[in-house]
């Protein structure tokens, strides 16, 4: 289990609350591990947690009717869930898989709303959550359709210069909307001087 002090670790960029939220928010913290390429939520399933990625990297994808799209790469200490089958508990044919080996830190649907239930700063703590999830989307939807491929590369590699390091070219060239081939001259023609 981790320890208060991780657990506010993780949220202090976002939300300042007192250490007995966070000795509350750790007694409800499931330590969950996967193998990279296992499915950690399938597609028809509800997604029951809310989670922390500690340790790897996880993919989003949606089946377009011929193979999976990524939608969304995440990265250690962010969070992670299929968000609209967690808020409405119903599948929203979202799958997460693990890119690499991941350690996750997992709170319940129930306990999670036992946490907001608790007082006001529970309940903050959960738009905070929200607030996060959404902000990124959004900016990813907004990049989707407003930056070239190019630009979305680069704003990619610039806020996470690792991720050839941890992340399939297939999938991050999925994620960006083109082919691997189209990736692969894209990051040829960068890369000459």
């Amino acid at each position: 289990m981790p320890t208060p002090q991780e657990i506010q670790d993780v949220f202090s960029p976002f939300y300042k609350a007192e250490a007995k939220i966070w000795e509350r928010f750790a007694e409800k913290v499931i330590i969950r591990t996967f193998n990279k390429n296992e499915t950690i939520k399938d597609y028809a399933e509800i997604e029951k947690y809310l989670n922390i990625i500690v340790t790897g990297s996880v993919g989003l994808f949606v089946w377009n009717g011929h193979k999976d799209v990524c939608i969304n790469l995440i990265y250690e200490k962010s969070f992670m869930s299929d968000y609209l089958s967690f808020l409405n508990q119903q599948p929203s044919g979202i799958r997460t898989q693990a890119l690499e080996d991941c350690m996750i830190w997992s709170v319940s649907h129930p306990d999670l709303h036992d946490l907001y239930s608790l007082n006001e700063k529970g309940l903050r703590i959960g738009k905070a959550i929200s607030e996060i999830l959404f902000l990124r989307k959004q900016q990813e939807q907004i990049d989707l359709l407003t930056l070239s491929p190019k630009e979305r590369y680069l704003k990619l590699i610039n806020r996470r210069p690792e991720i050839f390091q941890h992340t399939p070219l297939k999938i991050i060239a999925s994620y960006l909307g083109l082919t691997a081939e189209s990736l692969s001259r894209l990051r040829r023609r960068i890369s000459k001087p």
